[in-house]
């Protein structure tokens, strides 16, 4: 597929990124790592996937400091370098900005008619939480799903999720639910590295997922991947890529 034109958009670091090497990642949401100076300091780790090859001790990688005063950790970690050079963007809580980003710059088909947009909404009869809903005159409610990838295989497929995640099957077999009642809907992948070229369901990790996601695309729900390149500046989705979903 071609990209999705030639001025990437995406977000930008409000401070530089400091460069350490990863010690050890634990209880999830921690990680040591080792500054340039030989000191040692834990980061806050946004992400509670299993973070397949992006988590080996010895990696490079760049955290971002604190913005809010007296947090527990002093900063957070954002970037991995994983085989080949690549930077990945781990930080989970980035992927929405990413979207929100694609999305005001009109970079996803079949969404352009969509004005408003707003994120964080909850559907009382789904009993969940969806990123976005988009709404457009004289057009049905829109309500978008998006899921940050980090994990790839070595033939540049990236795979979603990295661990059993029930969260997103409930996702794709409520967005499934809304497009039957009416409604549109959608699930959007985001690779934060520039070595993967596809988007897949990672069936022999969570089989349960690829059949709600498979099924979910049956009744009409689209399923869309964007790339984004990852850089010490920021990251910038720069490609629609797309979603191989046969099993």
């Amino acid at each position: 597929m071609t990209g999705p034109g030639p001025v990437p958009v995406g977000i930008r670091y409000p401070a530089p990124l400091t460069e350490g090497v990863l010690v050890r990642r634990y209880q999830r949401f921690l990680a040591d790592v080792q500054l340039p100076d030989g000191s040692v300091v834990t980061a806050h780790c946004p992400n509670t996937g299993a973070m397949l090859g992006c988590q080996a001790p010895g990696s490079r990688v760049w955290l971002s400091p604190a913005g809010r005063p007296g947090r527990r950790c002093a900063w957070t970690w954002e970037l991995v370098e994983v085989a080949g050079g690549t930077l990945v963007g781990i930080h989970t809580g980035r992927t929405n900005g990413l979207a929100a980003a694609a999305l005001s710059a009109c970079l996803l088909p079949g969404l352009r008619e969509y004005a408003e947009v707003t994120a964080e909404v909850r559907v009382p009869e789904a009993g969940v939480r969806f990123d976005f809903r988009l709404r457009g005159a004289g057009l049905p409610d829109y309500y978008l799903e998006v899921k940050n990838v980090t994990a790839a295989v070595t033939d540049r497929r990236a795979l979603f999720p990295d661990a059993v995640s029930e969260r997103a099957a409930r996702h794709a077999r409520e967005l499934a639910r809304l497009r039957r009642g009416g409604a549109r809907a959608g699930v959007l992948f985001c690779a934060q590295r520039a070595d993967v070229d596809v988007v897949e369901p990672a069936d022999r990790i969570d089989p349960a997922y690829g059949v709600a996601l498979r099924a979910a695309a049956a009744d009409g729900v689209d399923v869309m991947a964007v790339g984004a390149r990852a850089t010490l500046a920021g990251i910038f989705v720069d490609r629609l890529i797309p979603v191989a979903l046969a099993a």
